[in-house]
């Protein structure tokens, strides 16, 4: 038995119930969990066949980066939004966002509907 490079102490054991969800869409794909920690590992080529149907399905998209500078206002930080991407997600300028740290230096920004 293999064991888990996570945690170290469990076993990874083949699984046919792994869900991954891309855009509000379910996906049930193979692979091995620990029996521990129950970290999930997804099949190489499992995990090729979900990008495709994604990609044909249209919600496998190029991840959009862009370089922007922060400013300061007031005691705040502010981020400004190009208007191509204002104007892609229909923004007024009113919405509410959730903001979420990934990692040391990752943002996540989701708009609330």
């Amino acid at each position: 038995m293999m064991k888990c490079p996570v945690c170290g102490n469990g076993n990874l054991v083949k699984v046919n119930d792994i869900v991954s969800e891309i855009e509000g869409h379910f996906f049930i794909e193979s692979g091995k969990r620990c029996t521990e920690c129950s970290e999930e590992f997804i099949n190489e080529k499992q995990g090729q066949k979900t990008i495709e149907i994604a990609k044909r399905m249209g919600i496998w998209g190029t991840p959009l980066r862009l370089h922007r500078k922060l400013s300061k206002s007031g005691r705040g930080t502010i981020l400004r939004i190009p208007s191509d991407v204002e104007k892609d997600f229909k923004l007024k300028g009113s919405e509410d966002v959730l903001i979420s740290k990934i990692g040391k230096n990752k943002l996540l920004i989701e708009i609330n509907a």
